[in-house]
């Protein structure tokens, strides 16, 4: 959200911004438009106009959660579009579920999940973390989402809540760290409003744009490479059939 001058009146507008990766690994902005909030129609558009101009089918996606984004992605590049749900976004929303009092247990848990060596070792602290907040706090782990186990059951549930959370597993070990979150997102976000930090109020939508869109382009924002970028031509690793089904 950015505060702008709307029909003479102060405004907060959200708008909608996508963050390229090249084989070489360096970080481009493809796209940033004031669509006037972020529904799966206004994600449609704004990625029917990105495919458009010439953007191919993404090898992975990586969102922060919004589910007009996951709906836009699937109904223009397929359901089977490797999706990663950003890790720090599903933090938050976890510790929304979960008792005042524990915050610190929450987090040191997610963290000792999420940054686990190998994709085996996150698959087995997954499954213990979903036994342990089971009892503790329900909301939690059915935020997380799971399937059967030695826990209570509840169903089979969407991607959006469990396994999208993990499709990092299917990249090299050397890129999960840049490729787990929305950070490169946040991070130019920041570096615009410490630029414009001294303007409380843009006079119009339009100026934002061109901004956001200026500072980048010029240099004065840099976007450094991801990590594990040499690694990036390696294929992605298929889904597990168990997943897929």
């Amino acid at each position: 959200m950015i505060k702008t001058r709307l029909d003479r009146k102060a405004t907060n507008i959200s708008v909608l911004a996508a963050v390229g990766v090249r084989r070489d690994g360096q970080k481009v902005l493809l796209s940033i438009r004031n669509m006037g909030g972020e529904s799966t129609a206004s994600w449609r558009r704004f990625l029917d106009d990105i495919d458009a101009r010439g953007l191919k089918r993404p090898e992975f996606v990586i969102v922060d959660g919004a589910p007009g984004l996951e709906a836009a992605l699937a109904a223009l590049w397929g359901e089977d579009l490797p999706i990663q749900r950003c890790t720090v976004h599903k933090h938050r929303n976890l510790l929304a579920h979960a008792p005042k009092h524990m915050p610190d247990e929450l987090t040191e848990d997610c963290r000792d999940m999420i940054c686990a060596d190998s994709a085996a070792e996150i698959e087995k602290k997954r499954k213990a973390f979903l036994r342990k907040w089971c009892l503790k706090c329900r909301a939690v782990a059915d935020s997380l989402g799971g399937e059967g186990g030695p826990w209570p059951r509840w169903g089979r549930v969407s991607p959006l809540n469990g396994d999208r959370l993990f499709t990092f597993t299917r990249l090299d070990p050397s890129q999960w760290k840049s490729e787990r979150t929305t950070n490169a997102i946040e991070r130019l976000n920041g570096d615009f409003r410490r630029r414009i930090k001294t303007q409380t109020v843009l006079p119009c939508a339009e100026t934002v744009l061109m901004l956001l869109w200026a500072l980048p382009a010029s240099g004065q924002i840099q976007m450094r490479k991801v990590d594990g970028w040499k690694t990036l031509s390696q294929p992605i690793e298929p889904m597990p059939p168990d997943l897929a089904a």
